[in-house]
């Protein structure tokens, strides 16, 4: 290899560097076009999106959870997050197209599903996700863990799963474990929330529960949003659709608490060190497309790919992730994070299994 090659090949190895020099003589290039931002993002991004795609035609297949299968292959493929070509266009999907997924998240939620929920169940479900992140917190500094681990564990748990963790995820502080806490929450509350759809409609006939009794417990619980469905309709099509709306009860709340969180860990910064924005964009994003989608006048022929589009860039973005991540590096955890997910998951279900007895006797 010429040595002009060799020089060549070292700056390209450079490019996914924040402010690195384009040049030997140290001056900053002109700024990066648009195109040359594509294609340099375009490798990384392309196999975000082959991943997803093997994701969900296994997810499909063998009837397990899509984001679970996307890091898991994300990770098998954890060597291109260390390639200099793949390495911005990975990055690029676990934190542009992340922020998209999520936005495009209001396009399932308007604001009469919430309201046919009713004031009982909205206030208990309200009241269990403040409390179960904050019992995350609590959890985390108590077991000498970072307060925003627990923070992202409490909110993925009380909130939306993965979904929410990724949404969260994006307005914490920034530290060298990150992306190893976003795979394991992510890991943790996937497979806590595929065993309570096995184990809640055993644990629902058992208390003689109503099917709408039923369908609100699984709604308030139940961490992801396919596992709510699973549960709530392997009871009765009434149950079904309680927890269907219960739960997007719960995804409506990732808007304030992503807000509230971001304000909280923008207060905290350090005074030189560089604040997250007021309020993300995505966030607005978020909450214009909740207004739009409630209006009524959004066609199925509108909503439904944007629901779709939803859900590949959140299933893209687990992928880059899963890239990003090396299995070793998840096996230095350690039990207590684990402990963190468990606590919280049966907080929230004892929680609301009190508060539904206070409110309408027991059995409902």
């Amino acid at each position: 290899m010429m040595r002009d090659d060799v020089g060549d090949l070292a700056f390209r190895s450079l490019d996914s560097l924040e402010g690195a020099p384009d040049r030997l003589g140290g001056t900053p290039g002109p700024r990066e076009s648009l195109v040359a931002k594509v294609r340099r993002s375009a490798p990384g991004v392309l196999i975000a999106g082959l991943v997803a795609l093997a994701a969900q035609w296994l997810s499909e297949h063998y009837k397990a959870p899509v984001m679970l299968f996307a890091l898991l292959l994300g990770m098998a493929v954890n060597f291109t997050g260390d390639d200099p070509r793949c390495r911005p266009g990975i990055d690029f999907a676990a934190r542009q197209i992340l922020r998209i997924g999520v936005a495009l998240l209001g396009m399932r939620i308007t604001f009469d599903q919430v309201r046919s929920v009713g004031a009982g169940a909205l206030t208990l479900t309200a009241v269990a996700v403040v409390l179960t992140i904050l019992v995350g917190w609590l959890m985390a500094r108590s077991m000498k863990l970072r307060g925003p681990l627990g923070v992202l564990m409490g909110g993925a748990v009380a909130i939306c799963g993965a979904s929410a963790a990724l949404a969260i995820a994006s307005v914490l502080p920034r530290s060298e474990t990150h992306e190893r806490d976003v795979v394991l929450t992510v890991v943790g509350v996937t497979t806590l929330s595929t065993l309570a759809m096995i184990l809640y409609p055993t644990l629902a006939a058992m208390l003689h529960f109503s099917d709408v009794a039923a369908g609100t417990f699984f709604g308030a619980t139940i961490h992801d949003v396919a596992q709510v469905v699973g549960a709530g309709y392997s009871v009765s099509p009434e149950a079904g659709d309680t927890a269907t709306i219960v739960k997007l009860f719960r995804v409506a709340l990732l808007l304030p608490a992503v807000v509230i969180i971001s304000l909280i860990y923008r207060r905290s910064a350090e005074a030189n060190a560089k604040r997250p924005p007021l309020i993300p964009v995505f966030l607005i994003a978020f909450a214009a497309l909740v207004a739009i989608n409630s209006t009524g006048v959004v066609g199925d022929w509108i909503r439904d790919p944007l629901q779709d589009a939803s859900r590949w860039c959140l299933v893209a973005a687990i992928a880059a992730l899963g890239a990003k991540t090396a299995l070793g590096d998840l096996a230095k955890v350690g039990w207590r994070p684990i402990l963190v997910l468990v606590g919280t998951t049966l907080f929230v279900a004892l929680f609301v299994l009190g508060g539904m007895a206070l409110m309408s006797g027991w059995p409902p």
